[in-house]
């Protein structure tokens, strides 16, 4: 299997244009990085870029269909529904091969998305390595944060915890989450996504019935990696 890249420059968010993607594109185009907004709507990625460029200065960001838009990044970010993973991931398979791919998907079923409903394949995380292969490096983050969070300017007053086979690929997302203002945890192998995805139901039932609010999550007792 290719080695993931040390060195990331280029972000494509997969799904940019909707509230997760569009956060995270923010928060890293103002952190340096060149972001590619990726939608299965060439024209409406191009809108939704622009928009995000006249609001951030001096940023370069681009907006392409999906597939042109994972082939240009060095790293690429799937921020899409649960519905749409597996033909957005099979849209875009042949432009991960070597690279890595930031997996934020939660398999909620509505109505009830406030109950776990994990998958039987144990969760999203793993769906999306066995459809992209192994040639592409799968890491889980981000299922815990929520998308108003993302988008404010604020320092964010939560955690984002990753999880993934290979520990080179967690510490590029792991130093990606402290880019976008995060403390961020190793949370050890792909499995563990499970524990990520199904909290997101708890949280998401917390603020339904302690909001309103956006909660999210905090790490005590261990300090989080130096750097």
């Amino acid at each position: 299997m290719n080695q993931p890249p040390r060195t990331i420059r280029s972000i494509a968010v997969i799904g940019g244009t909707g509230a997760l993607g569009s956060g995270l594109a923010r928060r890293w185009a103002r952190a340096g990085y060149r972001i590619h907004i990726g939608s299965r709507d060439g024209a409406r990625a191009a809108a939704a870029a622009a928009e995000l460029a006249a609001s951030l200065p001096g940023t370069r960001i681009s907006g392409e269909a999906n597939p042109q838009a994972a082939a240009a990044a060095d790293l690429v970010v799937l921020t899409v529904p649960f519905a749409h993973q597996r033909p957005v991931l099979e849209d875009i398979r042949g432009a991960l091969a070597g690279k890595i791919l930031v997996d934020t998907t939660v398999p909620l079923v509505p109505p009830k998305v406030m109950r776990v409903q994990l998958p039987a394949e144990g969760c999203a995380a793993l769906i999306t390595q066995g459809i992209v292969g192994a040639e592409t490096t799968v890491v889980s983050a981000f299922q815990n944060v929520a998308a108003d969070v993302l988008a404010a300017d604020a320092d964010p007053d939560c955690d984002v915890l990753v999880a993934g086979d290979k520990a080179e690929a967690r510490d590029v997302v792991v130093r990606l989450a402290r880019e976008a203002g995060f403390r961020a945890w190793h949370a050890g192998a792909l499995a563990n996504a499970a524990a990520m995805e199904a909290l997101t139901s708890v949280l998401i039932f917390m603020n339904k019935h302690h909001g309103p609010g956006h909660a999210g999550i905090r790490v005590t007792g261990v300090a989080p990696p130096a750097g």
